[in-house]
């Protein structure tokens, strides 16, 4: 991977970088490939595998029940400029 190919990935996800600061990840991403490169060479032929991590079903989540319901000014009352019951925020899209 090539510091242009970083840069243009960084422009495409709207920020800039320096050469720095792409040389840097470009060594990051050397270092993982490294690490996965490592994880490839385990051994894993005689081992099963797993969908769920646990063998027995789990219930332990709760149901999802509204307790605390505010109410759209409460939840407004703070919010720098709204338009018919609504947050207005500046446009993030170019």
């Amino acid at each position: 991977m090539e510091i242009s190919e970083v840069k243009k990935l960084a422009e495409m996800l709207m920020f800039k970088l320096s050469d720095e600061e792409a040389q840097e990840i470009i060594e990051e991403f050397k270092t993982f490939d490294r690490q996965l490169a490592l994880l490839d060479k385990i051994d894993t032929e005689a081992v099963d595998e797993m969908i769920f991590p646990f063998d027995v079903k789990t219930s332990f989540l709760r149901d999802d029940e509204a307790d605390h319901i505010l109410s759209q000014d409460d939840v407004l009352k703070n919010v720098a400029k709204t338009k018919q019951g609504h947050v207005v925020v500046p446009k993030v899209v170019r």
